[in-house]
């Protein structure tokens, strides 16, 4: 169905000690951080400013998302990629805008886009990215693999993008840390 990935929404559960000192629930609900575009639907689930980090420490996202995480920290999202029937390059770039990030991305006239779906992309991050459901080719310069449920890629701020060739929205599950070159 079009625009199914425009459903996704993650539900986070945050443990810590309760006033009698015994481990417990603290939080159960949605993602509160959340950005529902044509190109793409991302829930922002935790940040950590710094590693490494108490572990009773809050999150420190904010209300607002941000593609990049803190210099020092980390920032872990759950995404959602429509199939590459529905890619739309302009629906696109509003999406980046819409998040936040429309520097690092897009296509370069050296590089051009081997797949429907997607626009040439690199980050100053090292990413780790494991597939929840369906399935998304990571397409490299030279060249590509196809990553199904319970498959990772490490991707190390290089140019990528995302190709998504079935009928049915990917999800992934995106664990950041800022990366320098």
């Amino acid at each position: 169905m079009a625009g199914a990935h425009l459903e996704t929404q993650a539900r986070l559960v945050v443990s810590g000690v309760g006033a009698d000192g015994r481990s417990t629930i603290v939080s159960d609900a949605d993602s509160t951080v959340r950005v529902a575009t044509p190109g793409f639907t991302v829930c922002e689930l935790w940040q950590t400013d710094s590693l490494p980090t108490p572990v009773l420490a809050d999150s420190s996202l904010g209300t607002d998302p941000v593609i990049d995480p803190p210099a020092a920290g980390l920032v872990v999202r759950i995404a959602s990629f429509p199939p590459d029937a529905e890619f739309d390059p302009q629906a696109y770039a509003e999406s980046l805008e819409a998040f936040g990030h429309d520097d690092a991305h897009g296509g370069t006239e050296d590089t051009p886009d081997a797949a429907a779906g997607g626009a040439w992309h690199e980050t100053d991050t090292v990413d780790v990215v494991t597939v929840i459901s369906g399935e998304v080719y990571a397409v490299l310069e030279d060249s590509e693999t196809l990553l199904k449920p319970g498959d990772t890629i490490v991707n190390r701020g290089v140019k990528h993008i995302w190709s998504n060739r079935t009928n049915e929205p990917c999800v992934i599950i995106a664990t950041m840390m800022k990366g320098t070159r």
